[in-house]
């Protein structure tokens, strides 16, 4: 059982990495630079279609992974 879950991390890991990678990047602005985000941080602009997909399975996937790894390391205090 304790190898079996550690594979699935070892698997769940390398996926945490690819939705990372495949998130949609914000573009800074010169003017972004001078308001430091703010507009970011205060503006209400939802993620939609696939950025809202990626920020989901990336969530989903954290969540699956610690909560795996907490499994982990009961299995192996006993």
């Amino acid at each position: 059982m304790y190898n079996f879950i550690l594979g699935v991390i070892i698997v769940i890991s390398i996926v945490i990495i690819i939705t990372i990678m495949m998130q949609p990047s914000k573009q800074n602005s010169a003017a972004s630079a001078f308001t430091g985000g703010a507009d970011q941080l205060f503006g209400k602009q939802k993620a939609r279609g696939f950025e809202a997909v990626m920020q989901r399975s990336t969530a989903v996937l954290g969540a699956v992974w610690m909560i795996l790894l907490f499994v982990l390391m009961y299995l192996s205090s006993k």
